[in-house]
C-alpha cells in the first residue's frame, strides 16, 4: 500500500492529507454546535478527497517513471500556489463573510508560515474552529518545510545547502551520493518517516506546557502550533491575549531556539564539519545565540547611555522585565515566528527608542537557521559572509598572508560566500521590486518596505508591529494581494530554488 502511494505526484498526497485534516476542524465546530462551519469542513474534506481516489485511480493504471527532484521541487511550487486554493474553499465557506481571494490569502499566508494578518485586525471575526485550520494549515506548512528541506533541496543544493556544498546550486553533489540508493519518492518516505515525530512530539510537549502555565486548551494549541512553524498564527492576538504569562513565554523561547539551526533536532543534513560535533559547535546556532543576547543587553544599556528615567533605574522588577521583554521579542522575530512578548512595550519605554521597529526589520531580514521552518536570508549566509570579509580586511593589513582554515570553512568563506552574496544581490533586488510594484499599486512608501519585509521573510506579524499603527490589509487592492501572495511564495521558496526551475539542466536530469 505504501510503496503503491509512493508512486503519485508529492501533490497528489499533500491534497489528499488536507483533505483528511479538513475533519479535524468540523469535529472541533460540531462539539461547539456550530454546524455551519461543520458541514464546509466536512463537504469539502469529502470532495477533496473523493477527487483524490479519482485521480489515483486514474494513474494507478501506468507506470510513473517521474520520480526525479525536479517533479519533487515543481510539487513544492504548487503546494505553495495551487493547493492554498483548496483550502481555503471550506474557510470562504465558513466564514460566509469575505471574499476567495482574501480567503485564498490567508491560506497562501499559512502554509508558507507567514502568518499575514488579514483577520487578525478584526478580532471575534472568525470563530474558534477556522483559528484551529489556521493554525493547522500553518503547521502542517512548517512539516513541509522540515521535509522538503532534506528531501527536495539538500540534493539540488538549494535552500542554504549551496554555501557548504560542493556543486553549483540546483545541480546534485557528492555530498549527497547517499540519496542515490533510492529514488526521490522514497527519499520523501525515509525522512518524513524520521522527522515526522519528532514535529509532532514537540508540539505536543509545548502544548501540553502551555496548558500548565494557564492557557485555554484552543489557544496554547494554536500557540505550539506556530511556535514550531514560526508561523506566528494566533486565535488571541498574540501571546499576551493569552492567560500562560511569564511562564508561557519561558517555554516558548526554548522550543524558538529550534528555529536556529538544524542540528537541534536533526543531524542528517549537517551544513559544516564543526556542525557535526554537536549543536554547540554549529556556526548558526552561536550566530542567533549571540544577537539574541547581545541586542537585548543593548537595548537594556542604553536605559543608563542615555540617561533615560534615571527616577526608575533602581526599580528592579522594571529592569527585569525590560530585559526579559527584549529577549524573547528578539528571539520570535529573528526565527521570523513574530510573537511579541507581553513586556515588549517595557522594553522599549525602559530603552527609550522611538523606532523599535526598525530593529525587528534588520531580525527578519537575516531569518533563522538551513533546513528551519524560519525564513530569511539565514543565519549560515550572514555567517559566510562574516568569514570573507573577515579575511579581506586580514589582507588589507597583510596583502601576502595565507589564511588559516580547514578545509569546509575555506569553502565557506570563497565559494560559499560568492553564492551567499549573490542570494543576497537576488533577495535585495526582489525587495526592491516588490516595494516598486506595492507603491505603484497605492501603497505609501513606509507601507510599501514593511509589507515587502514581512512577505519576503515570511514573518507576517511585521504588518501590525513595526509601523506607527497597523497596515489595513483587507483594505489592500486585488492587485495588491496578488503581489503579497507572490511575494510570500518566493520568500518561502527562495529565488535560487525558482530559477533552478527554469534550468534546462534539471529537466534533463
Amino acid at each position: 500500500m505504501l510503496g503503491k502511494l509512493l508512486t503519485f505526484p508529492l501533490i497528489l498526497i499533500l491534497t489528499g492529507v488536507s483533505a483528511l485534516v479538513m475533519l479535524l476542524p468540523a469535529i472541533d465546530a460540531l462539539v461547539r454546535d456550530d454546524h455551519s462551519v461543520a458541514r464546509s469542513f466536512f463537504y469539502a474534506s469529502v470532495l477533496g478527497a473523493a477527487f483524490v481516489m479519482i485521480i489515483g485511480l486514474a494513474m494507478s493504471g501506468r507506470e510513473r517513471s517521474d520520480n526525479s527532484d525536479f517533479a519533487n521541487l515543481l510539487s513544492l511550487l504548487l503546494a505553495y500556489t495551487m493547493l492554498p486554493a483548496f483550502l481555503a474553499l471550506p474557510f470562504y465557506e465558513a466564514l460566509e463573510t469575505t471574499t476567495f481571494l482574501n480567503a485564498y490569502v490567508e491560506m497562501v499566508s499559512a502554509i508558507t508560515t507567514t502568518g499575514l494578518p488579514l483577520f487578525d485586525q478584526n478580532p471575534g471575526r472568525l470563530v474558534d474552529s477556522l483559528h484551529l485550520w489556521r493554525g493547522l494549515v500553518g503547521w502542517l506548512g512548517g512539516l513541509l518545510i522540515w521535509v522538503s528541506a532534506s528531501a527536495v533541496l539538500a540534493p539540488l543544493n538549494l535552500g542554504g545547502f549551496e554555501v557548504t556544498a560542493s556543486a553549483e546550486p540546483g545541480q546534485g553533489g557528492a555530498r549527497m551520493d547517499r540519496f542515490e540508493r533510492a529514488n526521490s519518492a522514497k527519499r520523501l518516505a525515509q525522512i518524513t518517516y524520521q522527522l515526522a515525530p519528532i514535529y509532532v512530539g514537540l508540539t505536543a510537549a509545548l502544548w501540553f506546557l502551555l496548558l500548565l502555565n494557564g492557557d485555554r486548551s484552543l489557544v496554547a494549541f494554536i500557540h505550539a502550533m506556530s511556535v514550531m512553524a514560526t508561523s506566528g498564527i494566533s486565535s488571541v492576538g498574540g501571546v499576551p491575549g493569552g492567560a500562560s504569562g511569564f511562564g508561557g513565554e519561558a517555554v516558548m523561547f526554548l522550543f524558538l531556539l529550534f528555529a536556529l539551526s538544524r542540528l537541534t533536532f536533526s543531524s542528517d543534513t549537517a551544513t559544516t564539519t564543526a556542525a557535526r560535533a554537536g549543536f554547540h559547535r554549529d556556526p548558526e546556532f552561536k550566530l542567533g545565540m549571540l544577537l539574541v543576547i547581545s541586542i537585548p543587553i543593548l537595548l537594556f544599556s542604553r536605559h543608563w547611555l542615555a540617561a533615560f528615567d534615571v527616577d526608575e533605574v533602581s526599580n528592579l522588577n522594571e529592569a527585569l522585565r525590560a530585559l526579559w521583554g527584549g529577549a524573547f521579542t528578539v528571539l520570535s522575530f529573528l526565527s521570523t515566528t513574530g510573537f511579541e512578548s507581553a513586556d515588549w512595550d517595557t522594553a522599549r519605554n525602559w530603552s527609550g527608542l522611538g523606532t523599535p521597529g526598525l530593529i525587528l526589520l534588520g531580525l527578519t531580514l537575516i531569518g533563522g537557521g538551513v533546513a528551519t521552518t524560519a525564513g530569511g536570508v539565514k543565519l549560515l549566509r550572514v555567517y559566510a559572509l562574516y568569514l570573507n570579509g573577515q579575511r579581506e580586511m586580514e589582507r588589507l593589513v597583510h596583502p601576502s598572508s595565507v589564511g588559516r582554515a580547514t578545509p569546509g570553512r575555506r569553502r565557506i568563506r570563497r565559494e560559499g560566500a560568492f553564492i551567499a552574496w549573490i542570494f543576497f544581490m537576488l533577495f535585495a533586488i526582489s525587495l526592491a521590486l516588490i516595494s516598486i510594484t506595492l507603491a505603484a499599486l497605492g501603497q505609501d512608501f513606509e507601507s510599501a518596505i514593511i509589507l515587502s519585509i514581512a512577505t519576503l521573510s515570511t514573518t507576517g506579524p511585521l504588518a501590525s508591529v513595526v509601523g506607527e499603527a497597523p497596515i489595513p490589509l483587507q483594505e489592500l487592492a486585488p492587485a495588491a494581494k496578488g503581489v503579497l501572495c507572490a511575494a510570500m511564495i518566493l520568500g518561502r521558496m527562495e529565488t535560487l530554488a525558482i530559477i533552478a526551475l527554469i534550468n534546462p539542466a534539471i529537466w534533463r536530469d
